[in-house]
């Protein structure tokens, strides 16, 4: 199995509802991949609670049965679409995939 978990800082925007509002729909989006996407093993997102300032703003942790399948993911059509959301709405992100 193949972790691929990744962390998305936002970009800052004219007010605290804008913001909870594209970090929410941002959210909607990507756990709408997992209906989408056959070779999602299991996703979850979930919004940072910390007040941390080193703390990233939304993080997906995702499975795949191998390198193979996260790939095809990758590639999908629909997570391309997503990606440009996440460009539209964040400013960094970090990606960590692993073996288990």
């Amino acid at each position: 199995m193949v972790k691929h978990v990744v962390m998305f800082k936002m970009k800052t925007f004219e007010t605290d509802m804008i913001q909870n509002d594209l970090k929410l729909k941002f959210k909607s989006e990507l756990e709408n991949l997992i209906n989408i996407i056959p070779e999602i093993v299991s996703f979850e997102v979930g919004l940072n609670i910390s007040e941390s300032p080193a703390a990233y703003d939304l993080v997906l942790q995702s499975e795949f049965k191998s390198m193979e399948e996260l790939d095809a993911y990758r590639k999908h059509p629909d997570h391309a679409r997503v990606l440009e959301i996440a460009k539209q709405v964040t400013i960094k992100r970090r990606v960590v995939d692993y073996e288990v």
